[in-house]
């Protein structure tokens, strides 16, 4: 499935190829979050205008809504959303983590109530793969579980048991059922521990002990300082397979990408470029862009030449700035747009100096541009 191309001479930074039935991922590659089988204000169409070559849907929310029925009638989520490029799955364990109110966390599963109607429900590993196996993900992640942070040794340790005997559960029932399916499938594993080395060693070495198709690093970006989530990542890339794809769940900021592909990172998600975009934060090559500042209303300059994307490119920050001060709706679109323009601009970028050999000359550069414009 995974190809490493090469790695880069002064760093852990490498640059891969993911193959999957759907077509091929370049690496590093950032993925679009579509939760519910829909990226935020932005459609199919323009999502390829700006080169993203794999997104995100969540079990949790798919199973809810619309539903296995539905699911299964389509053949899958690509087909109900007519998205022909490759999807990836999470197993609805961090949805799970951030409802705690509406669950009970057993050795064999999960048992929770909907946030939508109240409805019990119940995960196990093994019927979060069916789950997944119904949505006819590309990349389905296991069933884990996912604590706070700060968390105790003890309860990180107790977590770090769970999701493994859960990871060998869902390994098992994939091996058993992927003949029933005719699309080809991959399942990643996924590591916890907290901010504890020793429990992060045993988590991934248990993980990586099993036949899985790529490893994921869970249990980040939930409040542990930033150099805690730095230091687990470069940790955690040393124990994980060279020619095994490694996905940082959930991260995040510009320079956190940049410093975790640095440190030996493939594939990344966030909800931060769709969800700043509609609330008037924009990334750019030059720093962050607060779009209703009044130091806009005249500015004729576009949001960002160094992006070559069509809303990057073709309207001025006045322009964008008085779309969200009439609260009308093309300013969420062309916002988010352009955010994910410039994150897939951002990894593609990582990508192509890291095969020139220039990565951390490029990576110094651009944080010291990048800075905070307002």
């Amino acid at each position: 499935m995974f190809e490493l191309i090469k790695t880069d001479k002064n760093s852990k930074a490498r640059a891969g190829l993911l193959r999957t039935d759907h077509g091929e991922i370049e690496t590093p590659i950032f993925m679009p979050v579509g939760t519910q089988g829909t990226v935020k204000a932005i459609d199919q169409r323009a999502l390829k205008e700006i080169g993203a070559q794999i997104i995100l849907g969540n079990t949790y929310h798919l199973y809810l809504r619309p539903g296995t029925e539905v699911l299964n009638e389509f053949a899958g989520l690509q087909n109900f959303m007519n998205w022909d490029k490759p999807l990836l799955t999470d197993s609805g364990g961090y949805q799970v983590f951030s409802l705690q109110d509406l669950r009970k966390i057993k050795e064999d599963g999960i048992e929770f109530k909907s946030h939508i109607d109240g409805s019990l429900h119940w995960f196990s590993p093994e019927k979060v793969v069916e789950i997944q196996q119904i949505i006819g993900s590309d990349i389905m992640m296991q069933l884990d579980e996912c604590i706070h942070y700060p968390a105790s040794f003890s309860d990180a340790k107790k977590a770090v048991g769970r999701s493994t005997r859960w990871a060998k559960a869902s390994l098992d029932y994939f091996k058993e059922s992927q003949d029933k399916h005719p699309k080809k499938q991959h399942l990643f594993a996924i590591g916890q521990g907290s901010e504890y080395k020793e429990l992060r060693k045993i988590s991934l070495e248990e993980n990586c002990a099993f036949d899985f198709d790529g490893f994921a690093i869970g249990g980040l970006s939930v409040g542990e300082p930033t150099e805690i989530m730095y230091d687990i990542v470069d940790f955690s890339t040393d124990i994980i397979p060279q020619n095994k794809p490694r996905y940082l769940m959930g991260v995040g900021t510009p320079e956190n990408i940049l410093e975790a592909i640095e440190r030996g990172v493939d594939m990344f998600d966030c909800v931060l470029p769709t969800r700043n975009a509609r609330n008037g934060q924009l990334f750019t090559s030059n720093g962050k862009v607060n779009i209703k500042n009044s130091k806009y209303k005249f500015e004729k300059k576009p949001i960002d030449e160094s992006i070559c994307s069509w809303a990057s490119n073709n309207f001025s920050l006045s322009y964008l700035r008085h779309l969200f001060i009439s609260k009308e709706i093309l300013g969420l679109q062309l916002s988010t747009y352009h955010n994910l323009a410039f994150y897939l601009w951002l990894t593609k970028t990582a990508r192509e100096k890291i095969l020139k050999g220039e990565f951390l000359a490029w990576k110094k550069e651009f944080l010291e541009k990048y800075g905070s414009k307002d």
